[in-house]
Order: structure tokens, then C-alpha cells, then sequence
């Protein structure tokens, strides 16, 4: 009879995936340039943002 179960399992919270959601305010000419990159090239704006800030923080240099 066990084999009939149904199982539920505790739900994830937000965050388990190893990303974090939230708000951003860009100028409209910014986001029409990566929904045009979006556009050529495939990919979501999501990703092309976070290819974007992936990129400026491994090439970021503070100085002070």
C-alpha cells in the first residue's frame, strides 16, 4: 500500500537556485539597446544582463 503514497517534499525558497531576484532602475535608451542585442542575438534580457554584470565585476579596478 506505502507504494501508492504521494509524496510532497517542503518547497524551495527563492534563492536555492544560487540566484537572487530584484529591481533595477536603467535609463529607457540602455534597455533598448539590450533588447536589440536581445534581439540579434537570442538571448533573453536576463541573461544578457547578467553576462554583462558578470563581466564588469571580473573587470572592475577600484581606485582610489
Amino acid at each position: 500500500m506505502d507504494d501508492n503514497k504521494l509524496i510532497i517534499r517542503p518547497k524551495k525558497y527563492k534563492g536555492n537556485d544560487g540566484y537572487k531576484t530584484f529591481s533595477i532602475r536603467i535609463k529607457e535608451d540602455l534597455v533598448e539597446n539590450i533588447d536589440l542585442i536581445s534581439t540579434k542575438t537570442g538571448h533573453s534580457r536576463n541573461e544578457l544582463i547578467g553576462i554583462f554584470l558578470e563581466y564588469a565585476v571580473n573587470h572592475c579596478r577600484i581606485e582610489e
